[in-house]
């Protein structure tokens, strides 16, 4: 994998999750192009329900980076009044298509449809957002072999296990603490840091002395959702610090629209650990990219995993 650290001038190692994740797809459209070749050539289908903006980007991007790696890509997109009976007969037939060996539904979906039971769905062979009790069950009990692991950990732990290979350090043995316990970040996280041997505490926004938890831990995972909540003093130094949280927040003056300015935070204090942390990613461009570049990945082991 190409160079992805850069040393900043507190010398502290910026992660780059950019070109972390162009190695990623580079690999993944070497191993498509062998797989098609063969006979088989990776399809991914992503669904999207409704017209919400975000959505629409990230469904782009995800088609873009498909057809960069050579899969056939699907878009199937719904009006937001699609009904929940509809969306599962589609999901159905997805699941009985050959030629299709990854299905996403864009999340989130309209209030009226029960998003649990359509993602439960999807064959878990072909979850390639691992979000299927099955790829969590067998995640849980360190079967990475026939799992699908959740995209974000997934790349998140690439970055880390860079990082920690720069330093000269073996994660085994290390304390991790990952801060958020949702089902598609925090929890998954924690099974891999413990598939690597790392000792881990899973944290929350309801931790009491969440500060004090923090600063024992050798790798922070911050998942919580909360600007900026872990802050600098916080990270024990020469920690490294894996920042996977996306928040938008107020920023200074004045668009071109005369509309106020926005930025995208991390939950981490990003200025004030840099100068305690060995390594840490930035937002934006770290974490993020690595999202769909791992469900590419995973769409291409599902693919290898349907030919046997």
């Amino acid at each position: 994998m190409a160079d992805i650290l850069v040393t900043s001038e507190s010398g502290a190692l910026i992660i780059d999750g950019k070109a972390a994740s162009a190695a990623v797809l580079d690999e993944v459209a070497k191993g498509a192009a062998e797989l098609i070749t063969s006979g088989i050539r990776p399809g991914l289908a992503v669904v999207l329900v409704g017209e919400d903006p975000a959505s629409q980007v990230y469904v782009k991007s995800k088609g873009k980076a498909a057809e960069t790696c050579g899969f056939h890509s699907v878009q199937h997109t719904l009006p937001v009044e699609t009904s929940q009976a509809d969306l599962i007969a589609l999901v159905q037939k997805l699941n009985a298509d050959p030629a299709i060996h990854g299905i996403l539904v864009q999340l989130p979906l309209p209030k009226h449809i029960d998003s649990q039971l359509v993602l439960e769905t999807i064959a878990p062979a072909k979850d390639v957002d691992g979000f299927h009790p099955v790829n969590a069950g067998l995640l849980a009990i360190g079967d990475r072999k026939r799992a699908l692991v959740p995209c974000t950990p997934a790349g998140s732990l690439i970055l880390l296990q860079k990082a920690m290979e720069a330093l000269g350090r073996p994660i085994a043995g290390c304390d991790a603490v990952v801060v958020g316990r949702s089902n598609i970040v925090g929890k998954p996280m924690a099974q891999l840091l413990l598939a690597e041997s790392a000792t881990v505490t899973i944290a929350h926004s309801r931790t009491q002395d969440l500060a004090s938890v923090v600063k024992r831990a050798d790798i922070v995972v911050a998942a919580v959702g909360i600007p900026e909540m872990i802050k600098g003093d916080w990270i024990k130094p020469g920690a490294v610090v894996i920042d996977v949280g996306i928040n938008r927040v107020a920023g200074e003056g004045l668009n071109a629209k005369g509309e106020p300015k926005t930025k995208l935070v991390g939950d981490v204090d990003f200025a004030g650990a840099e100068k305690h942390a060995a390594a840490i990613t930035p937002v934006p461009g770290g974490v993020g990219p690595m999202t769909i570049c791992m469900l590419m990945s995973n769409t291409l082991t599902a693919a290898r995993r349907s030919k046997g």
